[in-house]
């Protein structure tokens, strides 16, 4: 019975037509992502690169810890590692994002990309926590979703009635997220990513979250979660969801955006039977709205973005 219902769920999906919702360039290692910088500034000059002329669109690999933090000019300082073939460990000054300086803490360990240019500038993009304890939890809860996966094959899929995946990702402040944080509480979730550009997609989910969550409030409903899971963790860093969710003027009191390893979301829109695939350039995806009690199992779930808000209220002040 499993794998009609699951034939069904994606049916629909299908049925509803692919989005090809955003230009996607290419994918980085597993838990890696991007968000955009501007300028940067060394505080001390690099030797120039042997054998070759510096290019503006040259990365690198950089790890480090943060020394300072400036969010109004969106600059961290950074005590980093050597950079092989490039320069020794050293304290420069770099610009980021609004969402990676809002993310940043002094004393942290990150690993990121830097990206130099002729002028002497320099920024990081793809920033993410490093700190060993977070990493592990994180590469555990993975590796933990991935056998559970493996082991489920053909059920993987979580039907209504069904207890919900576990994982652990990271939220918009570059937290370490367990999903037994969440036991207890009533959960709606849905999976997005930052880039869709397809109005009826991911920015439509959006908006109507943001609507649960209010009607919600307003009802009195209590102990209610809100998570969206990036279907892009390639470029949805913690810094990139931190800067979509203030866009959106979203109260994060009691609403997550969550990323972390692409084998770890991969395995959850298994078991969420969610279809997303990268065809050329493009992601194409179906949508799925889940309500998770505070039991953890699923009691309700609506595909594409046509479903109203006040459905899963309802079912909330139940």
């Amino acid at each position: 019975m499993k794998s009609y219902a699951r034939a069904a769920v994606l049916g629909a999906g299908l049925a509803m037509g692919w989005s090809a919702c955003s230009k996607h360039p290419e994918v980085s290692a597993p838990n890696a992502g991007a968000t955009a910088g501007t300028a940067a500034k060394a505080v001390t000059a690099p030797p120039e690169k042997k054998g070759a002329e510096k290019k503006a669109a040259d990365r690198y690999p950089l790890t480090g810890v943060v020394v300072s933090v400036d969010v109004p000019k969106k600059i961290l300082v950074v005590q980093h590692d050597e950079i092989p073939d490039y320069m020794p460990a050293m304290t420069m000054e770099f610009i980021v994002s609004a969402g990676d300086a809002a993310v940043a803490k002094p004393g942290q360990r990150i690993r990121a990309e830097m990206i130099p240019s002729k002028t002497g500038d320099f920024r990081l993009e793809k920033i993410w926590p490093a700190e060993k304890n977070a990493v592990d939890a994180v590469a555990a809860g993975a590796l933990k979703l991935r056998q559970d996966t493996f082991t489920l094959g053909k059920n993987a899929y979580r039907e209504i009635g069904e207890s919900a995946p576990e994982f652990t990702l990271y939220d918009q402040e570059g937290r370490v997220v367990p999903s037994g944080r969440f036991r207890g509480k009533m959960v709606m979730l849905n999976f997005i990513f930052t880039r869709c550009p397809v109005a009826t997609m991911c920015p439509a989910s959006t908006m109507k979250m943001i609507s649960a969550q209010k009607q919600a409030a307003a009802a009195g409903a209590k102990g209610i979660e809100f998570v969206s899971i990036t279907l892009d963790p390639a470029y949805d860093t913690p810094g990139v969801l931190k800067e979509y969710a203030a866009g959106y003027g979203i109260n994060t009191a009691n609403f997550s955006f969550l990323t972390g390893p692409e084998a770890a979301v991969r395995d959850l829109l298994t078991q969420f039977g969610v279809i997303a695939e990268l065809k050329g350039e493009l992601i194409q995806h179906t949508l799925s709205t889940i309500l998770i009690g505070e039991d953890g199992k699923i009691i309700h779930r609506e595909e594409g973005s046509a479903w109203e808000p006040k459905e899963f209220v309802a079912r909330m002040r139940k």
